[in-house]
């Protein structure tokens, strides 16, 4: 009996030894990226079997939010990556000097434009759109239409949202000098204004409001995880700006082999294939198994809307002060 107890003290013992002895790479992340039902958990397990080390995700809020916290945290930062940035900040971030080139050449990516950034990767893309009910008695067909109408909206606040900026690039991209009247003419339709994604789309599911802003891949989520096809996206005559998310190595990591491998990793069948169905975003690598039965009935933008990131940067300011003075109305 004695010497099962001293034997399991030193099973203890090692096996604690073994877990100090593995290297731990930090990923900053969005906080939906972690959650349970998010591509985090999966991903973790997967590269943790081929990194010898320990994964650690740490949720910094929405995606604008990140950019914040590393500008805040400098080369104090404890993480090593930054992963859910999108291009309307990668210029911002490249600018703060704390991103470190990746050196990785990308395979040939599904993205629906051509990728070269030495400073990020991009892991996963979608359109912003809004969601409805099927039931919705009239659907907006585009922004002037959405104005004119009684129609509720949830949107995200684009100082901390990845989706919130997105919609303020939106608007310009598709009305330029017209867009402070649009946001005027919006003001009434919008129920309130979310730190994140999450909250705004939980605030929807309760029925507050009859749209919110998401993505044209949302009502997959709820067609293949609930077999419920009462969500839509609304399709917009002016077109859908375009979402790419990226990540990219902080130059102060102290696991900068560990961060390339992550970043590798990234790009391959193991972390893609979990996208879809977790993210419910299209990969930026078709999975070898294709896409999910279902994504085939999502509504595919006729006209897709981006800023070059520099030019995302330009208009930053512009956009958001139109926004602000809209809504202070």
């Amino acid at each position: 009996m004695r010497f099962s107890v001293l034997l399991a003290a030193g099973l203890l013992t090692t096996t604690a030894a073994s877990a100090q002895d593995k290297p731990t790479l930090t990923v900053m992340t969005y906080d939906s990226f972690v959650a349970e039902w998010g591509p985090g958990p999966a991903i973790e397990t997967a590269f943790e079997e081929t990194c010898g080390c320990d994964l650690k995700f740490v949720a910094a809020g929405d995606g604008a939010a990140l950019l914040a916290r590393v500008r805040l945290e400098g080369a104090r930062s404890d993480a090593d990556v930054v992963l859910g940035l999108d291009t309307n900040l990668t210029a911002a971030a490249a600018e703060t000097g704390l991103f470190a080139p990746h050196g990785i050449d990308a395979p040939e990516l599904s993205l629906p434009v051509a990728w070269d950034d030495p400073l990020f990767l991009p892991y996963d893309w979608g359109y912003f759109a809004f969601v409805h009910e099927e039931s919705l008695a009239e659907v907006p067909t585009d922004f002037r239409s959405l104005a004119a109408s009684d129609t509720s909206v949830i949107i995200q606040d684009p100082r901390s949202s990845t989706p919130g900026l997105g919609l303020l690039y939106w608007v310009k991209a598709a009305y330029g000098d017209d867009a402070p009247a649009i946001w005027e003419a919006l003001a009434d339709n919008i129920v309130t204004v979310t730190p994140g994604w999450s909250e705004a789309y939980g605030l929807f599911l309760e029925g507050e409001a009859d749209m919110v802003l998401s993505y044209t891949t949302s009502p997959a989520y709820h067609l293949i995880a609930e077999d419920d096809p009462s969500k839509a996206a609304a399709a917009f005559d002016e077109g859908h700006y375009l979402q790419i998310e990226v990540a990219g190595k902080l130059a102060s990591t102290d696991q900068p082999e560990l961060a390339d491998a992550f970043l590798s990793f990234m790009l391959s069948d193991a972390f893609q294939s979990v996208i879809p169905t977790t993210n419910w975003m299209y990969p930026a690598l078709t999975p070898e198994s294709g896409l999910p039965d279902g994504f085939e009935t999502l509504i595919v933008p006729e006209k897709a809307l981006l800023f070059a990131p520099e030019d995302a940067a330009a208009v930053r300011d512009a956009a958001l002060d139109e926004w602000l003075r809209a809504l202070s109305r």
